[in-house]
């Protein structure tokens, strides 16, 4: 199938019409603003991964398992570090997709440069072939009515051959002399115009062509090097998922390495307090501890009383603040 070409297909039956052009100047201009639309597209992408390696950084920064210990504490550490490594990689990738949006810049602005000076030149000739065109069309018809007013003064010339009146005959024939080199005339600056818009016409046509080559050239760029740098911004995002996948990995690997039992058996021996629970709390009456104690065990002393002896009431006196005497002597303390 036959490659189709902007130089084939973008002309027009009038010759002053620019409608082609345009639509190829339209094209590039769309062409123009999509380069700039996935430029900011990419930025924002940048930013959008700059603040997300920040939050990781800060994520990566706050305490998680400070009192954890051993094994799993490691995993945790581990699980940080990470982290930390991975937010390092977005930052780097906000960086190389800035870098890519800046050639995406780069390019746009050569192109629009190129693109200038071919424009400038164009819309010079297109005022010219407009001009001259007008020009041609404006001498044509000065040239028609000038062989109008020939003819005319020639028939009036015919009509009058038969008259008595000569100045009236000389003067009509100095009109249709005069008649006859406005005409020459006419017919003489209307080829002169015709074969001056004849050779703008071909130049014209030159560098249309040229133009739309430059043009398709620039579409063709243009097309390849938005296609090539989502291909890249596809790349990098792919390849940052490798990176933190690899990454985490080293945090699976730790937790592979963390054994339960290892960090019981490791707070047992690094807190452990002892190894027998404590005895029993027996029940001790109050009124039996005021008593001497049996034969305590030889091993063990007896506990001390929890207050002294009684004082003896027949060596009381009434001094004595430590006993109360009672004068009736079948009061008792316990009751029966």
């Amino acid at each position: 199938m036959k490659n189709l070409h902007f130089k084939d297909f973008f002309w027009n039956a009038d010759l002053t019409s620019t409608g082609g052009y345009d639509a190829i100047i339209q094209y590039l201009s769309d062409g123009k603003r999509t380069c700039k639309e996935v430029e900011d597209f990419m930025k924002a992408r940048a930013s959008v991964e700059e603040k997300y390696a920040k939050d990781l950084l800060g994520l990566s920064k706050k305490v998680c398992g400070h009192n954890e210990m051993n094994t799993l504490k490691r995993s945790m550490d581990m699980l940080k570090l990470q982290t930390e490594q991975v937010s390092l990689t977005h930052l780097q990738l906000a960086q190389s997709m800035r870098d890519e949006a800046k050639k995406l810049e780069e390019f746009k602005e050569r192109q629009k440069e190129a693109r200038k000076k071919i424009e400038q030149h164009m819309d010079a000739l297109h005022k010219q072939k407009t001009s001259q065109f007008k020009r041609t069309m404006d001498s044509k018809k000065a040239y028609e009515q000038k062989c109008r007013d020939k003819e005319e003064a020639e028939q009036n010339v015919n009509r009058n051959t038969n008259t008595s009146n000569t100045k009236h005959i000389e003067k009509l024939n100095s009109k249709a002399q005069q008649a006859k080199q406005n005409a020459e005339e006419a017919d003489r600056l209307y080829q002169q115009n015709v074969s001056t818009l004849a050779k703008l016409r071909e130049d014209w046509l030159k560098e249309h062509v040229q133009a739309c080559e430059v043009f398709e050239t620039q579409s063709s760029e243009r097309i390849s090097a938005l296609r090539n740098t989502m291909w890249t911004h596809l790349n990098q995002l792919s390849q940052q998922c490798v990176t933190s996948d690899e990454l985490y990995e080293e945090v699976r690997k730790s937790l592979e390495q963390c054994d339960i039992q290892e960090d019981i058996e490791h707070f047992v021996n690094l807190r452990r307090t002892g190894d027998k629970p404590p005895g029993p709390v027996l029940y001790e009456n109050f009124y039996n501890a005021q008593k001497p104690p049996a034969a305590a065990p030889a091993s063990r002393q007896p506990p001390p009383p929890r207050r002294g002896p009684l004082p003896d009431p027949t060596q009381n006196s009434r001094d004595d603040p430590h006993y109360s005497v009672v004068q009736d002597a079948g009061y008792s303390v316990i009751q029966y």
